[in-house]
């Protein structure tokens, strides 16, 4: 099926079976090249399309490059009741916080809540992934991570040392869409300055500005400008305390040790991520939590409206709606991102993509 944007909708199973195909091939077992390939899709269907199957084209040129390792030995560098560092041994992102998240519930199963970092990681799609893995457990999820390249300066300055590092947290609830917030501490992630690139179309104003502070918004000039910190000085300093959470504090890269993974496919990024989960059953009745949750949101969504505006929003509810409507309707593709894919299935050796 295409849409009006020219985009065909393909069924997230395909994308998935597609995914893992190409991973497969490159050189993954067909069980890591699986767990990889359904947390890759699950950034699509939650509606972030530059950190999804958008992005498979340049694992692939990494791992043939030697900058991913298809073999990580992924281990535990510390191990405590409640937290954990997770050294990735250079792997695939996806499976590294598959790992890092899996031992987070575990843990917090045991103990209330766990914390665990992660060293030796690379990129591994959207935030909120990570932290809505934690709802069905029942747990809220909190998922923080230094963004693989820098686009963004300190504020006032010129140096590109500070990345997107984006935050994301996850709360149940029990009849409304799960609260999820996932955002970068830039106005906009790279992943959509690189699609608008693709699709040959201009960024809005305040997403990038010049080295003099000027706006830019032709995201072909990109690498002449500075991403926005998100509400000015608070962005830059979230920025730079994620950094120190999700990189420092687990020896992973953060300022001028991040490589721009867009340009560097060789050199091991030395990802550095962290993931905390908290158990509801540690805190009282988890129904009762739940339905608090739900009375909130709806207290939020119906209170008194300014003049023109339609409806209050809350976070979560329209990466939900997407969740829905691609997991019916399958995920649209671009025309100029399905040649790329289909490029690349060309060249590996496995069946193309078709809407």
């Amino acid at each position: 099926m295409t849409n009006e944007m020219g985009a065909v909708r393909i069924a997230a199973e395909d994308l998935r079976g597609f995914a893992a195909n190409i991973l497969e091939r490159t050189g993954l077992s067909p069980q890591d090249a699986k767990v990889a390939a359904a947390a890759i899709v699950e950034s699509d269907l939650s509606g972030a399309d530059g950190h999804g199957i958008f992005r498979l084209p340049q694992y692939v040129r990494r791992i043939r490059a030697g900058g991913i390792n298809v073999a990580a030995k992924i281990k535990l560098a510390a191990d405590a009741p409640s937290s954990a560092v997770v050294d990735g041994d250079n792997g695939l992102g996806h499976l590294v916080l598959s790992r890092a998240t899996t031992l987070a519930v575990e843990k917090a199963a045991a103990t209330g809540s766990a914390w665990i970092g992660v060293r030796g990681g690379n990129h591994a799609g959207a935030a909120s992934v990570w932290a809505a893995a934690m709802l069905p457990h029942d747990m809220i999820g909190l998922y923080l991570a230094v963004g693989s390249a820098n686009h963004m300066a300190p504020l006032g300055g010129i140096e590109r040392l500070l990345s997107t590092n984006p935050i994301a947290i996850a709360v149940p609830t029990l009849d409304e869409p799960p609260v999820v917030l996932d955002m970068a501490t830039t106005v906009a992630a790279y992943g959509k300055v690189k699609i608008a690139a693709q699709r040959g179309e201009m960024m809005p104003e305040g997403w990038m500005i010049d080295l003099e502070g000027r706006p830019l918004t032709d995201p072909k000039r990109a690498e002449e400008g500075l991403l926005v910190p998100s509400g000015g000085y608070k962005g830059y300093a979230l920025a730079f305390v994620f950094g120190l959470l999700a990189g420092t504090l687990n020896d992973a890269a953060f300022g001028a040790d991040v490589v721009d993974f867009n340009k560097d496919d060789v050199t091991p990024t030395n990802t550095g991520q962290a993931v905390l989960a908290i158990s509801l059953a540690r805190f009282g009745d988890v129904t009762a939590f739940k339905k608090r949750v739900d009375h909130i949101v709806r207290q939020m969504r119906n209170s008194a409206r300014m003049p023109g505006v339609s409806a209050i929003h809350i976070p979560g509810e329209g990466r939900h709606a997407c969740r829905d409507e691609r997991s019916r309707d399958g995920v649209p593709i671009p025309a100029p991102l399905l040649a790329i894919l289909n490029k690349l299935a060309a060249d590996v050796g496995v069946p193309l993509l078709h809407g």
